[in-house]
């Protein structure tokens, strides 16, 4: 069935997100704020973002929300984590009612704590709340390379239409009611990659950078549980599976921003790692919770320019003997 639908954000990923809503048949109109980007990308080009990949010159790119909104029957936002109140507080009102809105960004608000769906949830209530993630790199996907990510929302049922809708012989969508335990997954995986990069970069080993996802995700999966995620959540794509991606590579702007990190490189100009912005606020999530987080805690105090990497690996190789099961 085709459905009219809104990207909102012209990056790589908004961008490989609107080619693939046209491979599953629908119409797409692709919102930015750059005029000449969204020139390029009618010439079917994004040489900022994708260079060498061909876009679909089908897709509408306009600098216009309430032109990219018009009539649209789902709305994919696909801007930052940290921007995405201001974004949905300038376009809302052109949102149609009803509409679901797709969060496609990883993420908690670093001032508040909230996950993105929360603040989706304040700004515009009138519109059921999705979010698409999993282990999946822009660049993959906009070559059509096999990808596999899950839908998420409260409604079950709008999870699996979604999915349904979204899906391509290239891109498998599954679908579930446990819409936290999908954002938490997401938005802690980055601070893990930062780690997981500091480590390599700094010439630990691949023993270490093993170690650190590993434990990793007994932080991840303590969270989340804390949140009330369901355990198999944590063990899909949205959790287990993107970590696990985007620990492992260069393509991951987290895991390359920490191996810049771990090099002693500068880190100006670098590009945008959302990890960075969770780390301090997952780790305070961490501590008025009272969950053991040392590795967030770790990753935001490197950050902070509290401690150094060495240090911090000190740390944690020092920390009392328990049980691994602990």
């Amino acid at each position: 069935m085709n459905l009219p639908v809104a990207v909102l954000g012209g990056g790589a990923w908004g961008t490989a997100l609107a080619m693939q809503m046209r491979r599953a048949g629908h119409d797409v109109r692709l919102w930015m704020r750059d005029a000449e980007m969204a020139a390029a990308i009618r010439r079917g080009e994004n040489p900022r973002y994708l260079p060498d990949v061909a876009i679909d010159v089908g897709i509408e790119a306009t600098t216009d929300h309430a032109e990219a909104l018009d009539g649209a029957a789902c709305v994919l936002a696909v801007t930052p984590a940290q921007v995405l109140r201001d974004v949905l507080a300038g376009v809302g009102g052109a949102v149609p009612p009803g509409v679901p809105l797709v969060l496609c960004a990883k993420g908690i608000e670093h001032e508040t704590g909230l996950l993105l769906s929360q603040i989706a949830g304040d700004l515009l209530p009138g519109n059921p709340v999705a979010a698409l993630s999993g282990p999946s790199f822009a660049a993959d996907l906009a070559r059509e390379l096999p990808t596999a990510v899950v839908i998420a929302a409260q409604e079950a049922e709008l999870a699996a239409s979604l999915a349904q809708s979204f899906s391509t012989e290239r891109f498998r969508c599954y679908s579930t009611g446990d819409l936290v335990g999908v954002e938490i997954g997401g938005a802690l995986k980055n601070v893990f990659a930062i780690a997981a990069g500091a480590v390599t970069g700094a010439g630990l080993g691949a023993s270490a950078q093993a170690a650190m996802v590993t434990r990793g995700f007994v932080e991840l999966r303590r969270i989340a549980q804390a949140f009330g995620a369901e355990p198999e959540t944590v063990m899909g794509l949205s959790g287990l599976g993107d970590l696990l991606l985007t620990c492992s590579s260069a393509q991951s702007r987290n895991f390359a921003y920490g191996l810049a990190l771990g090099r002693g490189e500068s880190l100006t100009g670098r590009p945008l790692a959302e990890g960075v912005a969770t780390a301090g606020i997952a780790a305070k999530i961490a501590r008025e919770r009272d969950i053991d987080a040392p590795i967030i805690s770790a990753v935001a105090a490197i950050l902070a320019g509290r401690i150094t990497i060495n240090e911090a690996v000190s740390a944690l190789m020092t920390r009392p003997l328990r049980a691994e099961a602990g």
